[in-house]
């Protein structure tokens, strides 16, 4: 069983993160601070995050971009636009030899860069540079000196890459910039992440278990969307008294995932137990949001990393015995750091 690849492994979490395990795991909701409310009970999610749909500053892919909204329609054609080129990917021939093993989840994000958008400009591949979340101020800096000159694209550019291209004028082309970056960053580094955090807490796989319930079973451990935040709002205090009207809300999956009310062995990597529960029915599980407002790019996600799974797999790739430890640290897309990939011994 792949209980035995966790055995030796120690996953540390960021301060926050483990306090939040060690202290609220078990509460339906709880007072964070002077004016923040957790929930972790799925009954109470649901009807908080039902109350309302998300405002433009609580989606993070699609909130205001330098203080320019993002209609809804605009964003619906940069998500097509990218869905398109991650379909194209998936039906070519993969690039061989796939050379996965290094240090991930830097060596999925590149592989993963290079494959979508192998053929766009520079200047727009540097924008999936994970150095630039560093600091926002970085990554708009970029953006403003590569939107000076208008764009040339190869003919097998990405679809995405013709979004900027097509920008008439400096601003427009900043601003098409900007959404290049929003559109297709999260979906090379969520998947890049969540491959990292498969490999981590249950490689090596054994030969009979579904990618998906792989996958499934790393987001319920690592859930890439571990918090939801809805800021205060007039119909909360009415869902549940404990919540006063100037109170933001932090819904918390990093909890509710991780429940032993509602999963056996809760902090244990067991895949097998995907062969009876259904991912987008169970309400304790929530990898990829609510129900109503599930993430746009999750149809993107699970295909593009099985296939990497798949390269993986089939390269009898696994993490480095001699690594025992590896990192979480705080922040929005909850992952492990530095994990060491290397070919076992046939």
């Amino acid at each position: 069983m792949t209980h035995r690849a966790v055995a030796t492994k120690r996953t540390v979490f960021a301060p926050r993160l483990q306090a939040l395990l060690d202290e609220h795991r078990g509460e339906d909701l709880f007072r964070l601070d002077h004016d923040t409310i957790g929930v972790a009970c799925p009954e109470l999610i649901d009807r908080l995050l039902s109350a309302r749909y998300a405002t433009e500053f609580e989606r993070p892919t699609f909130k205001p971009l330098h203080g320019r909204s993002i209609q809804r329609a605009d964003a619906t054609r940069w998500m097509q636009a990218i869905g398109r080129d991650v379909r194209a990917a998936l039906k070519a021939p993969l690039p061989m030899p796939a050379n996965l093993a290094g240090e991930w989840p830097q060596t999925g994000h590149d592989y993963l860069r290079d494959l979508l958008l192998g053929h766009d400009p520079e200047r727009l591949r540097v924008l999936m540079s994970r150095v630039l979340e560093l600091t926002p101020k970085l990554t708009w800096s970029v953006i403003a000196v590569g939107a000076i000159w208008p764009f040339r694209l190869d003919e097998k550019a990405s679809v995405v890459a013709g979004m900027p291209a097509a920008a008439d004028g400096y601003h427009d082309r900043r601003y098409a910039m900007g959404l290049y970056r929003r559109t297709v960053a999260p979906v090379c580094f969520t998947i890049s992440t969540l491959v990292a955090n498969a490999l981590w807490l249950g490689s090596p796989f054994e030969d009979d278990t579904p990618n998906d319930h792989i996958l499934y079973e790393a987001m319920r451990l690592l859930p890439p969307s571990w918090n939801i935040l809805r800021n205060a709002s007039p119909e909360f205090p009415s869902i549940d008294p404990r919540i006063r009207a100037t109170d933001d809300i932090l819904i918390l999956p990093l909890l509710s995932h991780r429940d032993p009310a509602h999963w056996d062995d809760p902090d244990i990597f067991r895949p097998e137990r995907w062969n009876t529960l259904d991912p987008d029915r169970y309400a304790p599980y929530l990898p990829f949001g609510h129900r109503a407002e599930r993430c746009w790019g999750r149809h993107m996600v699970m295909p593009l990393a099985s296939m990497l799974l798949d390269l993986l797999r089939r390269e009898r790739l696994a993490v480095d015995k001699a690594q025992t430890e590896a990192t979480v640290p705080l922040a929005g897309l909850l992952g492990v750091s530095e994990v060491r990939v290397t070919r076992r011994a046939a």
